[in-house]
């Protein structure tokens, strides 16, 4: 066979037995249970940053009124869905579009203060969307997903590899009601070798730990510092 480089691997259904007996991303693999695998990571239907992403609670969005900068403003979606801005005061933007907030607000400005007014929105912050990450990582967590974002961005947010870190990383994630896990070899990645995917709010990222890695580090830990310091 060539020496090319390797696809995402696709990985099948692993058992309870096997869970209790893998390490690192293997084990991964077992907690995502039973999975119907595509060879790539899907591409979503509105991902973040798309013209047709839908705003959540969360958000940051910077509202801009052109030559009125009285009515810039930045602000945050509650909870409730809902923003608020001069004039027009709370009102609610959950679940549109950044071009229908556009045309909304310049409808309601223009109809009782504002000749034509023209309105753009942004998003700064997209914290609705949030992806998990585990594992070898120095600083596991929830991190919100702020624009397009791929599997190598949302390790270095998790300030990088631990010292224990595999080359293999896990994505799970629900796909139609069904969870799918897709393996990625870090040095492919980061060579280029394979494409960097692009992860989807909800996403699941373990990062695999080496048992020999473990192993050692944790005897390192357990020597006194005299013992690591002497010469053999």
């Amino acid at each position: 066979m060539g020496g090319g480089a390797t696809a995402p691997a696709a990985v099948t259904e692993t058992t309870k037995s096997t869970e209790k007996s893998a390490t690192g991303a293997a084990a991964a693999i077992a907690r995502a249970g039973k999975t119907e695998i595509p060879s790539a990571l899907a591409t979503p239907k509105a991902d973040v940053g798309s013209p047709s992403y839908k705003i959540n609670a969360l958000d940051v969005l910077e509202v801009v009124v052109f030559k009125v900068p009285d009515l810039n403003r930045t602000v945050t979606v509650a909870e409730n869905g809902a923003v608020n801005l001069p004039l027009i005061g709370e009102t609610n933007v959950a679940g549109m579009t950044a071009q229908e907030i556009e045309r909304d607000l310049a409808k309601r400005l223009g109809a009782k203060y504002l000749q034509n007014p023209q309105v753009s929105i942004s998003v700064k912050e997209f914290n609705s969307q949030r992806v998990t990450i585990e594992g070898a990582v120095k600083k596991q967590g929830v991190y919100p997903l702020r624009g397009k974002t791929t599997l190598l961005q949302i390790i270095a947010t998790a300030d990088g590899l631990s010292e224990v870190a595999e080359s293999e990383v896990v994505v799970v994630r629900e796909v139609k009601g069904k969870r799918t896990a897709t393996t990625y070899n870090l040095d492919e990645l980061r060579s280029g070798a394979i494409a960097d995917p692009q992860l989807l709010t909800g996403d699941f990222v373990i990062v695999g730990t080496s048992a020999i890695k473990t192993a050692l580090n944790n005897v390192l830990k357990a020597l006194p510092l005299a013992t690591l310091a002497k010469p053999f």
